[in-house]
């Protein structure tokens, strides 16, 4: 398994952070490739993606540890996929968004196409950071 770590520092206070990442309802507004996701019964999340050309539904097992501000997640069938997204107050108005990924990336070629090797390490990153960015943009903004 490969494990990528992104953060981002979002000008918001962690609350409102927290009430922007928490819903899974809300991952299309910022996940690339999310068309649509709900929250199912007993801690599962169905999520439509659509990646590489190709359209996917993923259930997920998603736990929070709310007192804690960390929200963990793994597909519950292939490509295996892992994480979690934790918060930590930086101060009263800002919070960083910290996202960490596992995935075989042989898996990941195989359910989505894509480059190989470094070169899809590569893109994973970028996906990542850019999924962050559009948190921080989307969470600013109130959306």
């Amino acid at each position: 398994m490969s494990t990528l770590e992104e953060h981002v520092d979002v000008g918001v206070p962690i609350d409102r952070a927290w009430d922007g990442l928490h819903p899974v309802e809300n991952y299309p507004r910022f996940l690339a490739g999310v068309r649509g996701a709900r929250t199912e019964a007993g801690g599962r999340a169905r999520l439509d993606v659509e990646a590489g050309g190709r359209a996917r539904e993923f259930e997920a097992e998603v736990s929070d540890r709310a007192g804690e501000r960390v929200l963990e997640w793994r597909t519950t069938g292939d490509p295996r996929l892992a994480g979690s997204f934790s918060l930590l107050a930086i101060d009263q108005g800002h919070t960083r968004v910290q996202a960490r990924v596992e995935y075989d990336p042989g898996t990941v070629r195989e359910a989505f196409g894509g480059p190989k090797g470094f070169a899809q390490a590569n893109a994973i990153e970028r996906l990542v950071r850019g999924d962050l960015e559009q948190f921080k943009e989307y969470v600013e903004q109130g959306r």
